[in-house]
């Protein structure tokens, strides 16, 4: 990623691998900061590392999965009991 000031709302929604609706709604719902420069909104490059330090890369998330399954697999019936609690 360039260092640039600003990024547009596409090059957010690309970067997170969201649509740009959700980027907007994301935005009206303070969750992602926002300046607003003409009809534009622009968000600031600090605000995208912040972003970006949450996010799960896919290998990330196939290892979460195979922990789960892993999990569900040996302790299935412990967990269920546990449930009930």
């Amino acid at each position: 990623m360039n260092k640039k000031k600003y990024y547009s709302t596409t090059e957010v929604a690309h970067l997170l691998n969201m649509s740009r609706i959700a980027i907007f709604k994301k935005i009206k719902n303070g969750d992602i900061k926002a300046n607003k420069i003409g009809r534009l909104y622009k968000i600031e490059h600090r605000e995208i590392a912040h972003l970006l330090q949450g996010t799960l890369t896919p290998a990330d998330k196939k290892r979460i999965e195979q922990a789960v399954k892993k999990t569900v697999k040996e302790f299935g019936e412990t967990l269920k009991l546990l449930g009930k609690e």
